[in-house]
């Protein structure tokens, strides 16, 4: 639904939709008039947008920015721009029209100078067009903007918050579970979620994360997600065994992931736990060995087979496969001794720890200050005759 070059009567305008609206919006047409004759361009774009947060101005948005906001629209500020336009994109029936009214604020504002109000435009048109199935075009869209934002120095939060928010829905329609979670937490980072976003939004943005981090290939390390205050939108929920399903796989709890594994039937809305269960007893396994080589001391990574098998509840004859694996993934770096079988290990990926393991870390820093003053005191304690001789 293009825009068309047409005069606008904008007193008529504005005098006419004045007695048609509610009571409670009619002041703001004879501020809308006022601001208008005396050109003062920012306050008049301040008021359209406190106007539009009203909700009984959603039937009149379409007709305020199509008979008045595209009169002067040359002088607002381009972004502000978009976000009314996006606003207004919102209360069309098909997403079509939705899409065309969008396409058409991007060409105004592709230009050099407005490249962040252009991907605030494309990212939000792209996200209407994955609505109607379209995931080449919001790929493309995807690909563009990430191009632009990375010859920024900086741009306004909305923006990122934008980016990050339209490529999660993507990544999540196309099940990538790493790039889904990669993408969402970003996006999370850019907001007040408890200010933008309603208690259900929370608790449905909370779970996807948990789903996207039980499956996520490539996703070894839960702390930043446990650390999140997201979760706590599942206080008092039936969601709420999940974070407890989360810690478990943190921490490499393969007997309380065994116990949990029961109520994956339960969520039978969504059964992508069942269907995967093995795949997640190869991931829990993987933890398991990762949290037995980081709990350990710097000068005792060389573990035994049969430590590993008892670690993760393999037979014995499984663990050189599951330590190649963790090579494979780069979890850990190191080497096997197959005739001695032994794996030696030295280097572990970096972790977000979450409390526990903060305080596992505290302990053996603890333990290793003790031993120095120990090592302090003999050499005080001896030394001196050494010096003597």
């Amino acid at each position: 639904m293009q825009q068309m070059d047409v005069d606008i009567d904008v007193p008529a305008f504005l005098n006419k939709e004045k007695q048609s609206v509610p009571a409670g919006l009619q002041n703001y047409y004879l501020e809308f008039e006022d601001l208008y004759d005396r050109k003062l361009w920012h306050q008049l774009t301040e008021k359209v947008l406190e106007f539009l947060k009203e909700p009984e101005s959603g039937p009149h948005q379409i007709s305020l920015f199509q008979k008045f906001v595209v009169d002067w629209e040359n002088k607002i500020n381009k972004l502000s721009l978009v976000f009314i336009g996006l606003t207004v994109a919102q209360k069309f029936t098909e997403l079509q029209d939705s899409v065309n009214f969008l396409s058409d604020i991007i060409t105004k504002v592709d230009t050099p100078e407005t490249k962040d109000a252009y991907v605030y435009a494309v990212m939000e048109t792209a996200y209407f067009r994955l609505l109607m199935g379209q995931s080449e075009e919001t790929k493309k869209g995807i690909d563009e903007c990430e191009k632009i934002l990375d010859q920024f120095d900086s741009v306004e939060t909305v923006i990122y918050a934008s980016f990050y928010r339209v490529s999660s829905e993507y990544f999540k329609a196309e099940a990538d579970y790493a790039q889904y979670y990669k993408s969402a937490l970003l996006y999370l980072a850019c907001i007040n979620i408890d200010e933008q976003l309603s208690k259900k939004e929370r608790e449905d943005r909370a779970f996807d994360l948990a789903i996207a981090a039980l499956l996520g290939e490539t996703i070894y390390n839960f702390g930043e997600l446990l650390m999140h205050p997201i979760l706590d939108s599942w206080s008092g929920t039936e969601h709420e065994w999940l974070r407890t399903l989360l810690f478990a796989f943190n921490a490499g709890d393969i007997g309380k992931f065994e116990s949990l594994a029961g109520h994956f039937s339960k969520v039978c809305f969504q059964p992508v736990l069942q269907q995967n269960l093995n795949q997640m007893s190869r991931k829990i396994c993987l933890m398991s060995l990762i949290e037995a080589v980081f709990k350990r001391s710097g000068d005792n990574r060389a573990i035994p087979f049969s430590d590993i098998a008892a670690e993760t509840r393999l037979p014995n004859e499984e663990v050189e496969h599951l330590v190649m694996k963790a090579l494979s993934l780069n979890l850990i770096r190191g080497s096997i001794d197959q005739v001695d079988q032994i794996v030696i290990v030295t280097w572990v990926q970096p972790r977000v720890l979450d409390r526990e393991q903060i305080d596992g870390m505290r302990k053996r820093l603890d333990k290793w200050n003790k031993e120095v003053n120990k090592i302090a005191t003999f050499v005080q304690q001896e030394g001196g005759e050494v010096f003597a001789q």
